[in-house]
This record gives structure tokens, C-alpha cells and sequence, in this order.
């Protein structure tokens, strides 16, 4: 095994994975404060210097897509619609050579309205969050009104072709654990496709407890109870979601099941934060900076080799089930999804 990461070509680590999916953070804000994210009153939010411009984001994905092997874009949050140069970024991106798929995680919100624009700038399709479908309990969990705007936002996606439209469902103990079935009903007549993940440790208030969060067979076992499930026999290849077809097909429904049944061994993935942070993992406690090397003159083949340094240092695995296992201390919301 090499002691020294590459100083050529795809972002590999020590174990052999290559990472080609680079999820980019475009703001840590949100305009919803999701009980398992944030607390109500929100958190000290990155001041403007700090984070990222339209064109220091564009530069850096291009590197990425360019040097280093990336061939899928995520754009995240924080809430990645309230960012105002958001069109022009994908925009951007679009026009690299080669072309990543570019995609959204979004909490749909004002979707509607920006969907069209979006899609003629070259956004390929979106993951939509969506947790309920009662409009007491969608305040609940988010301590906001605005379910009607996400279905909205939904709606307006699938309409503008940003398909296949992908939903996202975090399921509480106690508020929403029995709405899984009601959920895919609902995905399955509007032709979505439903993914649930496991709660996670990457709350704010640092308050996640594994006896608490609903696992993956507990999932299976309720939408089992309703409807048909054999397992997918497309290859998942690094796909964080394991998925099975309903009732024979061709309707699919995942779980991404990061805690009790992580794949990290298959993981793809490489993050930039909004404020220029490159981590390895979603879990990682420790970050390499590139905003720093890019405003103090970098090239970009120097952005390139820092890059691959910091991915040669990923982690076999997130180690959640280690007892000396420490959440990190940047939230889910300044991370990035």
C-alpha cells in the first residue's frame, strides 16, 4: 500500500475506492428547521466572506470534473434554492467538458417557480424532502407551514422533466414512523420514487440516539406488511440506497441505510462544503481547505493535488458502531447531504 496519495489523476483513497459523485454544498441557511437538523431558532450562520462565490464554486467543480474524475454533481444545503446564483451555477457546470450529471437535494420549497429555469440551465433532476403528508405534522417536524409548497415544488418538477423525481423521508419514532406506507402510495401515483434514510448523528444539538431512530428492517417490515417487495435486481454499484420493486415492478422503493447497514466499502462520494472545505466522508471530524490555497493564488493543478491528498485520507469506514466514535461537529445543514 502507498504511503503518499497521487499526485496524478482520480481522487482514490488507500482502500481503493474512487470517488466520481462530488456533492457540493451551496449555502448551510434553510429556510425550515427540521427537528432532527436544527433547533427553532436556527444557528450562527457562515458570514459572506466566508463562503464560496458563484465562480470559485464553478472553478472548483471544474477542477473536480476536469483532474479528477467526477462525473455526477449534487448541489445541497443548507437549502440550495435560497442560494441567488443558483441557475447560473448549474448554468456552469453544465458547460464543462466532459458534462457531469448535475442534480438537486432541495426541501422543495419555491421549487414551482424555479424548476423551468433550472432545467433549460441543465439541472438533470432533483431528491425532493418530504417527511409527512399532514399538514400539522409536516409543521411538527419542520416548525413550518409549508407542506403545500413542497408538494408544489414536486409537482412543478416533475412537469419541468427534472425526473426521475426522487423523494426523501426521514421517519421519527413516535411522530411519523407509521406513515411509510402512506408515503409510497402517494409516490407510486404520481410516478415519484420514494427513498428512506435512517436518521442519522448529524443533528446540531447533537441529541441522535441509536435506540430511537427507526431502522431499515422496521421500515421493510411495515411496508411488507402492504405491499410486495423483492429485492432489485439492478446492480446497485455505489447507489447509497438499497432498493426493491413493489408489487413486481417497475415501481422501485429504497432505503438508504447508512447506520445498520453502512456501505461504506462501495462509497463514491467526495464534499465541498460552502465555505471551501473538502471532506472525505459524511462523518469525518476533520476537513482540508481549498478556499484558503484558491484566494491565495492556487492553480488548479495545485487545487487538484491538495484535493487528492484529502480523499487518499478517507476512513474504511464512518465507525459509528466504534465506541470511540465522535459526531462531528459541523451539522447536516453545514455539511452538506
Amino acid at each position: 500500500m502507498n504511503a503518499a496519495p497521487p499526485i496524478e489523476g482520480v481522487l482514490a483513497d488507500r482502500y481503493g475506492r474512487v470517488a466520481r459523485d462530488l456533492r457540493v454544498s451551496l449555502t448551510d441557511k434553510c429556510n425550515l428547521r427540521c427537528t432532527y437538523c436544527m433547533p427553532a431558532e436556527g444557528l450562527p450562520w457562515l458570514a459572506g466572506p466566508q463562503l464560496l462565490s458563484d465562480d470559485e464554486i464553478v472553478r472548483l467543480v471544474g477542477v473536480a470534473v476536469r483532474q479528477l474524475g467526477v462525473t455526477e454533481v449534487r448541489f445541497t444545503g443548507g437549502e440550495p434554492l435560497i442560494r441567488p446564483g443558483l441557475v447560473g451555477i448549474v448554468a456552469a457546470v453544465a458547460a464543462l467538458e466532459p458534462r457531469p450529471r448535475i442534480s438537486l437535494t432541495t426541501n422543495g420549497i419555491g421549487l414551482d417557480r424555479l424548476a423551468p429555469a433550472l432545467r433549460a440551465a441543465g439541472l438533470d433532476r432533483v431528491n425532493v424532502s418530504l417527511d409527512t403528508l399532514h399538514p400539522e405534522r409536516f409543521t411538527l417536524l419542520t416548525r413550518r407551514p409549508r407542506l403545500a409548497d413542497v408538494l408544489a415544488g414536486l409537482a412543478g418538477a416533475a412537469a419541468a422533466g427534472l425526473t426521475p423525481v426522487k423523494i426523501n423521508s426521514v421517519l421519527m419514532r413516535g411522530v411519523n414512523d407509521g406513515e411509510s406506507p402512506e408515503l409510497l402510495r402517494f409516490a407510486l401515483a404520481h410516478g415519484y420514487e420514494l427513498r428512506f434514510i435512517e436518521q442519522m448523528p448529524l443533528d446540531a444539538q447533537h441529541g441522535w440516539d441509536r435506540a430511537t431512530m427507526v431502522t431499515a428492517d422496521e421500515i421493510l417490515a411495515r411496508l411488507g406488511a402492504e405491499f410486495q417487495l423483492t429485492p432489485d435486481p439492478a446492480e446497485r454499484g455505489a447507489a447509497p440506497a438499497e432498493t426493491w420493486l413493489v408489487d413486481g415492478g417497475p415501481a422501485r422503493v429504497g432505503v438508504i441505510a447508512s447506520v445498520s447497514r453502512p456501505f461504506c466499502g462501495d462509497c463514491d462520494r467526495t464534499r465541498l462544503t460552502a465555505d471551501g472545505q473538502v471532506r472525505a466522508c459524511l462523518f469525518a471530524t476533520e476537513e482540508s481547505d481549498l478556499r484558503g490555497a484558491l484566494r491565495a493564488g492556487a492553480d488548479d493543478d495545485e487545487l487538484a493535488r491538495r484535493w487528492r491528498a484529502a480523499m487518499w485520507g478517507k476512513r474504511a469506514g464512518h465507525g459509528i458502531d466504534d465506541p470511540a466514535f465522535l459526531q462531528p461537529a459541523r451539522p447536516m445543514s453545514a455539511i452538506g447531504g
